[in-house]
């Protein structure tokens, strides 16, 4: 399981790579491994609000639908439009694969370093 120094990330799998006042958000490795093959991807639209904690995009692999919860607060202000075509790619690059692109950023104190979110998923056996 690969998981990238320089992001967040929290117990539900998602990561938050920060810049600035923004932050990139998508799924870990840990998660796209666990979900299987994504075959389809629901975004939320540019304007939309973010609540940390709650649901915002959901994905579909050949196992399941599952929700993508937000790890932080914030507006989107940029969604990444290729997924809808070649949801597959964050089988591929889940660190390369963000989903959306957030802006007024806040929030997120419970998120994990990776070293923290690397001994997490051992615990669970990941």
């Amino acid at each position: 399981m690969k998981i990238e120094a320089d992001r967040k990330y929290t117990k539900s799998h998602e990561w938050v790579l920060f810049d600035g006042d923004g932050a990139a958000i998508g799924l870990s490795d840990y998660a796209q491994n666990a979900l299987g093959d994504l075959v389809f991807v629901n975004l939320p639209q540019e304007g939309d609000e973010l609540a940390e904690g709650e649901v915002f995009a959901d994905v579909e692999s050949v196992k399941a639908v599952s929700d993508i919860y937000s790890p932080i607060s914030g507006s989107v202000c940029a969604v990444n439009e290729a997924l809808l075509d070649a949801p597959e790619a964050i089988n591929q690059d889940p660190y390369g694969a963000w989903l959306v692109k957030a802006g007024g950023v806040s929030g997120g104190g419970d998120l994990m370093d990776a070293a923290a979110y690397e001994a997490y998923c051992a615990g669970l056996g990941g």
